[in-house]
């Protein structure tokens, strides 16, 4: 049976911890989302998606897209939508960063942006104050900010970035202002790379090449990444280089739409489909297997949310009658949905980035 993504429950605590603070009614969103507290608090693993859909519930009742997040401020909800709709047909991730530094000097309520700097043979992305405010403020507000908030703000860029390219974007290293914490190992852990304290300045470095990368997603995987964000951006990004993982990153993880073909995939990672079908064999593996597999986690991970009936799992993974869902799940993992859920196998927590 498929293990279910998790995240480690103090992200979770730390979130909700932000919500008390805010005025927000704690008990009443864990209650919208089917989330019995005490499964926060006795757990050390968090469903992955469950915790997607709860960032995503909180940013929307905040009326803040930045909510957890370095910002110095409120963001509209839809920002980050607009953003990815202004970056999207960028040639290079290079030309991407850059118009996502300069999308955010005219959207409002931030005061960060994200600052690239390439430099020889290694690139940098870090915390810089828009245009308007003074940069002494920014470095006053990252110095005070949580070292969790910092953390979370650097992970969703990396992850971002690994999802326009359609692969991990390997890490030298990640720097951060705050001293080390307790918890370091989960640094290195979510950003499998030299993890820095007590440095002067927040920032992933990485080999500038990966800047030459073409940006793989278009508006249709783009949809699906919007439907599910910030899901993407909170799980671990697979730290496997092989090209079944980028065909994995191209499928993307919304099924409720009709999945890419060989012809598309193979086109975005500038091949033959005959090229694509052959490196695929020598991983021992193919095209129409890997669709298969990404379908059967997704649906795995989506019965694993209490909150979601079966019929809306259906929907999810883009099935028009509920039957034709019955029938695939138990060609997936031999068992109906129905079963799945009276099984031992349901609601089973496993460490962060475990597929």
């Amino acid at each position: 049976m498929e293990k279910t993504i998790t995240v480690p429950s103090g992200y979770v605590r730390y979130l909700l911890q932000q919500v008390d603070k805010h005025g927000f009614n704690l008990s009443e969103l864990l209650d919208e989302l089917g989330i019995d507290p005490r499964e926060v608090e006795m757990r050390t693993e968090f469903s992955a998606v469950k915790f997607g859909q709860l960032y995503q519930r909180i940013m929307w009742n905040a009326q803040d897209e930045s909510f957890g997040m370095v910002s110095g401020g409120r963001v509209p909800n839809g920002t980050f939508r607009m953003m990815c709709h202004a970056i999207i047909h960028c040639t290079t991730l290079e030309r991407a960063i850059y118009r996502c530094n300069s999308f955010y000097e005219i959207c409002r309520g931030t005061k960060v942006k994200p600052l690239l700097v390439r430099k020889g043979r290694y690139a940098k992305i870090s915390f810089a104050p828009v245009s308007t405010v003074p940069e002494e403020e920014v470095r006053e507000l990252l110095q005070n900010e949580a070292p969790e908030v910092v953390r979370t703000g650097l992970s969703m860029w990396h992850h971002f970035i690994s999802w326009l390219i359609g692969t991990r974007l390997d890490l030298k290293a990640a720097y951060f202002m705050s001293e080390q914490p307790e918890d370091a190992y989960h640094y290195e852990t979510l950003f499998q790379s030299e993890i820095k304290f007590d440095q002067h300045d927040n920032a992933i470095v990485f080999p500038a090449r990966y800047l030459d990368y073409p940006i793989v997603q278009n508006d249709e995987t783009l949809r699906g990444f919007l439907q599910t964000a910030p899901y993407q951006l909170i799980v671990m990004v697979d730290n496997d280089q092989t090209l079944t993982s980028q065909v994995v990153a191209l499928i993307g993880k919304d099924f409720s739409r009709e999945l890419p073909g060989s012809e598309e995939v193979a086109f975005k990672l500038n091949m033959s489909v005959s090229t694509l079908r052959r490196r695929l064999s020598e991983e021992e593996t193919s095209y129409q297997k890997i669709k298969d597999e990404c379908r059967k986690k997704a649906a795995v991970n989506y019965m694993d949310s209490p909150q979601l009936s079966i019929n809306d799992v259906a929907a999810l993974m883009g099935f028009d009658e509920p039957s034709a869902f019955f029938r695939s799940f138990k060609k997936w993992t031999g068992m109906t949905p129905g079963e799945y859920r009276k099984s031992d196998s349901y609601g089973q927590k496993y460490s962060l980035g475990t597929n």
